[in-house]
């Protein structure tokens, strides 16, 4: 029968669906046609797969080959399924034997001259695959990459030569290098290097604690920026189920895991001119935005008034639901993007409001404009809000006191704070629902009644009422897991709702 079929894997989001390559050769006029809503890279395909078949010795069939790629209103793209259509054609002309092609997948890009190439996506390709029992063979070029799932039935290869001769018994193919494991904050900056700001580290303790999100005011040169680089530092390391979905986003985007680090918390610091589209991604094909490449990290806007209102209001689903779809008109992406939101801004446009040292030039009415351009809705998710005032200079060259603590003194209570958080609703502190809210963030009589007048005086909303409990719980769990809230608690949590 003059009929083969392989499989592998298309790139549709983090998703990686499965790929049917069928192959049927049949009589008439010579000639390749590849069916199955195929782009431009893979119609091309043809071309890069019969050069690579003669150039490895092989002969390409003189007869009509038909290559289906099912599902057929999936769209392929890509040369991903270049190996894949090779083997199907060989093992449909009986050049290659068929039973192996059973329960393996097959990933990479041909050369002319039947070497392979790496592609993008094979990590969340290899999760799929390692989900559903198979083998997987990828161009060594992503061997590091694949890599990183420890317990997945992965070879790889450098030529379609050293493949067929694999399906033939005649050699073996080689296995990827063991990661390396790395201490995921190796070379991070440290937070002993920031002196003062006591006010802030705390809120920094308590997000990293939590998972809230974080904003500082302050004037120009006070320690933001450094403050939010320090934050993924203190953030418990990721487990290794966190680290492949960070390293799946990165694949898809086609950028290079990094194997040394690969556990490292990513943080993503996009510039204020950045669109949209940038932030959330989007794209003909779909790609990954900012806010999925620091899936399970930090996102960083310094000077927040200054990104476009439109590019801040389109964070605000994606801070709720931990995931951002994307629809074009052919197709439909889902990527995550549970990450911690960082940013920092001005009091007003020159900087100086309410700095002792430096006179403010702005009118009210410029610091209002300011504001407002950072929406009610925006700023009503955002957690802690703290100010960063200026250091005394006198306190920059001081040696180190006992506040000056370095991250791994910081993360070590965080670790121990948030491990009650997990141990009591699974999850941390920023992302349990209203009802384990309830039944977490219980208050005595006098509590519920000073905190529902300090709510009705300050004005909140019913997001922000949640949000404050939230936060209340984490500085219970930083303040040894007591079940009760206390009045200090919930004060603590409201000097944090400031904008």
């Amino acid at each position: 029968m003059s009929l083969a079929v392989t499989l592998s894997r298309a790139q549709e989001g983090v998703a990686a669906p499965q790929v049917m390559v069928e192959v049927h050769l049949s009589g008439g006029l010579p000639g390749t046609n590849i069916v199955g809503l195929p782009e431009a890279a893979v119609r091309e395909a043809r071309d890069r797969v019969r050069v690579a078949i003669q150039n490895t010795a092989f002969e390409y069939p003189n007869r009509k080959v038909t290559v289906n790629l099912a599902p057929a209103e999936l769209p392929k793209d890509g040369g991903r399924f270049d190996l894949a259509i090779a083997l199907g054609i060989l093992a449909a002309g009986g050049q290659v034997p068929r039973e192996k092609l059973d329960d393996c997948e097959f990933l990479g890009e041909l050369a002319l001259s039947g070497a392979l190439r790496g592609v993008s996506g094979v990590l969340p390709a290899l999760l799929r695959a390692r989900a559903r029992g198979r083998r997987v063979v990828v161009p060594r070029a992503n061997a590091a990459e694949a890599a990183l799932v420890s317990d997945a039935d992965v070879l790889v290869a450098d030529t379609l030569a050293e493949v067929c001769g694999w399906l033939r018994g005649a050699q073996e193919l080689g296995l990827p290098a063991e990661a390396p494991g790395v201490s995921a904050d190796a070379n991070g900056p440290d937070l002993a290097d920031v002196r003062g700001q006591l006010q802030a580290r705390r809120a920094l303790e308590i997000a990293a604690t939590g998972g809230h999100h974080l904003l500082f005011v302050g004037p120009p040169g006070t320690g933001k920026t450094m403050l939010a680089e320090r934050l993924p530092g203190i953030l418990p390391p990721m487990t290794e189920s966190e680290a492949l979905e960070t390293c799946a986003v990165l694949s898809v985007a086609g950028q290079t895991v990094d194997p040394m680090h690969w556990r490292r918390r990513p943080f993503r610091a996009p510039h204020h001119t950045s669109s949209a589209v940038a932030l959330v991604g989007g794209g003909a094909v779909p790609r990954p935005g900012e806010i999925s490449l620091a899936h399970n990290g930090v996102l960083f806007l310094d000077e927040l008034p200054e990104f476009g209102r439109h590019v801040l209001d389109v964070l605000r689903e994606p801070l709720e639901s931990g995931h951002i779809v994307i629809s074009r008109a052919a197709r439909q992406s889902t990527f995550p993007a549970q990450f911690q939101l960082a940013a920092a801004m001005n009091p007003c446009p020159c900087g100086y409001a309410g700095d002792p040292r430096q006179r403010c030039q702005c009118t009210p009415d410029q610091i209002q404009r300011y504001r407002s351009r950072i929406s009610g809705p925006l700023l009503d998710r955002i957690d802690l809000s703290v100010e960063v005032p200026r250091v005394p200079l006198g306190e920059l060259g001081a040696p180190r006191g006992v506040h000056d603590e370095d991250s791994a003194t910081v993360r070590a209570r965080v670790i121990k704070a948030r491990h009650h958080a997990l141990m009591r609703a699974g999850r941390p502190n920023a992302e349990i629902s209203t009802r384990e809210l309830e039944r977490d963030c219980a208050l005595g009589p006098a509590e519920r009644r000073w905190f529902d007048a300090a709510l009705e005086r300050l004005g909140l909303s019913a997001r922000a009422y949640h949000r404050t409990l939230r936060v209340a719980r984490t500085i219970a769990d930083l303040d040894g897991g007591t079940a009760l809230l206390d009045r200090s608690h919930l004060a603590e949590a409201l000097t944090y709702r400031r904008f």
